[in-house]
């Protein structure tokens, strides 16, 4: 967007990138007039939030922890700026431990896992988070729940890495086993066809057929945390499995099997979606900048959502996405539709 002139000194903000941010997350503020009688100052709504750089034309501003109103000002000690609306994520829940996608229903309801430390024994393993934001438990005997996923009538699967078994509840929370044997099991994603697969860390994808038939499906080079799987419009089912490189890759599976990079320069990817338009959005960082980063058609990667922490995000129906950090559920408006339930 071009600059504007104006002779009355008044700041004047031409951008604000990435387009959203959670509490700890950095906005990036391009216009012109930002200095005057003092150091540039911002507010979203009415918080004032931390100056991490701030010259004339360029500013660099931390969201801070009860920001929510996404109305970002610059001012230069004599005048503010105009509004510039942003997206500002809101915590809507809290004490869990996600180390994966959360998973949302068909009506908006949130699940959550509380994963704990390998072979700890916690009291609730999954959490269901209504659409009035109430948290309550849902699964309590699974060690170690990793990877959710819902099926096309509203089943909830959830992976173990502690003992490789993929377990099956239904929507009132009765569990059952689905599968077992699947190794250090994590991320999981359902097809059009009804075929689960399951990402096991040291180095295979299995697909268990809706007859309970369990192939492997495709080996990847080994991850230190969990492969984190999402299926695509294209039916290419997406790969990422951060490593201990910086530069790390999200592979795209075809429907026979074959293993290719689909993008690489990504530091530690890990959980993934689509939105409507095809576009990937993966929790992971982007040139050094932490967040959520959107790849589109044509392979060009940007960071949408600034933040720490993020390991997975979901979309909801109401065109938001949820965003799982290592111990919270934060809610961001950003007007994306999410890719449908198979």
């Amino acid at each position: 967007m071009a600059l504007w002139k104006d002779t009355n000194g008044k700041p004047q903000i031409a951008n604000v990138t990435p387009p959203a941010a959670i509490a700890g997350g950095e906005f990036q503020i391009r216009g012109k007039g930002f200095v005057k009688v003092d150091r540039p100052r911002v507010t979203i709504g009415d918080v004032s939030a931390p100056v991490i750089i701030g010259s004339d034309s360029f500013v660099i501003a931390r969201v801070p922890e009860g920001a929510s109103a996404g109305q970002l000002v610059v001012g230069n000690g004599e005048q503010s700026s105009q509004t510039w609306k942003c997206g500002v994520g809101v915590q809507v829940a809290d004490s869990l431990h996600p180390v994966a996608n959360p998973a949302v229903d068909r009506n908006g309801n949130i699940f959550s896992t509380f994963s704990g430390s390998r072979g700890q024994k916690v009291s609730v393993a999954v959490f269901k988070i209504g659409l009035n934001y109430e948290v309550k438990p849902f699964i309590t005997d699974v060690m170690n729940a990793s990877g959710l996923a819902f099926d096309r009538n509203g089943m909830l699967y959830i992976s173990s890495r502690f003992d490789g078994v993929v377990y099956q509840a239904t929507p009132s929370g009765n569990m059952s086993i689905f599968a077992e044997g699947m190794g250090v099991a994590t991320g999981m994603a359902f097809d059009e066809e009804d075929n689960l697969f399951v990402g096991d860390r040291s180095g295979t994808i299995f697909k268990i057929s809706s007859t309970r038939q369990i192939f492997v499906f495709a080996t990847i080079e080994a991850s230190i945390a969990a492969y984190h799987l999402c299926y695509g419009p294209d039916r290419y089912l997406y790969v990422s499995g951060p490593t201990t490189s910086s530069y790390d890759s999200i592979y795209r599976v075809s429907h026979t099997g074959e293993v290719e990079v689909f993008y690489r320069g990504l530091g530690r990817p890990q959980g993934m979606a689509f939105d409507a338009g095809g576009r990937l959005y993966v929790a992971a960082s982007l040139s050094g900048r932490k967040g959520i980063v959107r790849i589109d058609g044509n392979r060009q990667a940007e960071l949408f959502v600034s933040g720490p922490g993020i390991v997975g995000l979901a979309f909801t129906p109401s065109r938001a996405i949820i965003a799982a950090t290592t111990n919270a559920l934060h809610r961001i408006d950003v007007d994306v539709q999410g890719m449908p339930l198979p």
